[in-house]
This record gives structure tokens, C-alpha cells and sequence, in this order.
């Protein structure tokens, strides 16, 4: 894997002008076979703004080393990217714990007394921040999720190794074992089943492989991010 490029979740990513923020999702058009990465999701640095879809062609290089992603764009460049989330308003309510982001309307509310809560006066505003949809029907957001064995969990995404000519994804990143014997490997995309959901985790990247077969891959080498 030498010659393929490594995108890795929580990576640092910088621009033209500093640090533009972290990895924190990787796109790919699953309908394709292997996959072929689109878009990837950048978290501004100190949460200062909403994630935003960064198109491949903007990306310049990946340092082998650290695992920065350097884009070809300015922080204001940046800011004009389409947004990978949204913010919804709704009236307060202290009904809120018991539902999902996108299950209030998108509907501006306002209150001049800042200093009350939600739960005390009914009218004041709230705000709910949620992801995007995906540019595409077949695109999936690739990021830290656990991932699903033949056999039972086998570890957490930490990555994908991408064909750096065709954008086609060779490998998935893989964090298997436990915590006195973890080590990093590189799953190729042939052993990957789909990316979907179920009852205990939201997303669920599932392979062919059993853990055993798992186990027996080589270890490569991954940066680790803090995220």
C-alpha cells in the first residue's frame, strides 16, 4: 500500500491560509464497485462553524507521515463549501428529550430573555443541529463506527486507503482485538459486505471475514488522531 493514500478519521486538515479543521467523515459512492471516494467532511477547527463537503479535486495531498490532509482553499473559500449539517429551529418544549433532531419543524422562533430555559416558558428558542443529507442516494459517510465480523464485532473504523489515480477505495482501516492486544490492519474492500444499520449501533460496516481471519492480517501502520 505504499502508492495509495490514506484518509484517516480525525485527521488534521489545512488550508491554504491555517488549519482548516478535522476528518471527520469520508464519502463514497457505494454503488460503484469498489467504492470510489467523493467528498470529504471537514469539522472547522474549535467547532467554529458547521462541517462542510469538501470535493476531492480541492484535495492537494495527504502527508504519509501525519496524516494531514492539505486543500487547495481559503478559510473563506471554506466557509462558502456546502454545509454537511443543518440547524433547526423549534419552539421550547420540554418535551424535547423525548425526540429525535428530525422530528422538530424547521421553523424560527425568537426570545428576548436569553436567560430562561426552554423547560420554564414554553415560547423560547431552540436550536438542533443535525447532519445533512448526502449529496447522493448511493453515497455513505464513512467514519469512526463500529465494525461487524461474520462472527460478531470486530473493531472500529479508523480509516480508508484510497487508489490515489482512481479514487477507488482498496482497503478499509481497521482497529480490531482488545485493549491488551489491539493492532491496526487493512481489510480489503473485497471482504466488505455493506454499510447499513441495526438495533444497537446507528452505523454498522459489516465484512465477510470472521475475527479469526481478521486477527491474521498483518498490522500496518495508522496515525492516530485524538477525536
Amino acid at each position: 500500500m505504499a502508492d495509495e493514500t490514506q484518509f484517516t478519521i480525525g485527521a488534521k486538515v489545512h488550508g491554504q491560509d491555517g488549519e482548516a479543521g478535522r476528518l471527520i467523515w469520508v464519502v463514497a459512492d457505494r454503488a460503484r464497485n469498489p467504492w470510489v471516494i467523493t467528498q470529504l467532511v471537514v469539522e472547522p477547527v474549535h467547532r467554529s462553524g458547521l462541517g462542510r463537503f469538501v470535493p476531492l479535486d480541492l484535495v492537494s495531498g495527504v502527508d504519509a507521515g501525519t496524516g494531514d490532509v492539505t486543500i487547495n482553499c481559503t478559510a473563506d473559500q471554506f466557509e462558502q463549501l456546502e454545509s454537511a449539517e443543518e440547524t433547526q429551529y423549534a419552539p421550547g418544549s420540554e418535551a424535547y428529550p423525548l425526540f429525535g433532531p428530525t422530528q422538530f419543524l424547521s421553523a424560527p422562533y425568537y426570545t428576548s430573555d436569553v436567560s430562561i430555559e426552554g423547560g420554564e416558558v414554553p415560547f423560547t428558542a431552540a436550536t438542533v443541529t443535525a447532519d445533512a443529507p448526502l449529496p447522493n442516494v448511493a453515497d455513505v459517510a464513512v467514519h469512526a463506527v463500529p465494525v461487524h465480523a461474520a462472527d460478531g464485532k470486530a473493531g472500529e473504523v479508523e480509516g480508508l486507503v484510497v487508489d490515489p489515480a482512481t479514487h477507488q477505495v482498496t482497503h478499509v482501516l481497521l482497529r480490531e482485538g482488545h485493549l491488551w492486544g489491539r493492532k491496526d490492519v487493512a481489510v480489503p474492500m473485497s471482504a466488505v459486505k455493506d454499510f447499513d444499520r441495526d438495533d444497537s449501533d446507528p452505523d454498522v460496516l459489516r465484512l465477510s471475514l470472521t475475527r479469526q481471519e481478521i486477527g491474521d492480517l498483518p498490522p500496518v501502520p495508522v496515525v492516530r488522531h485524538h477525536r
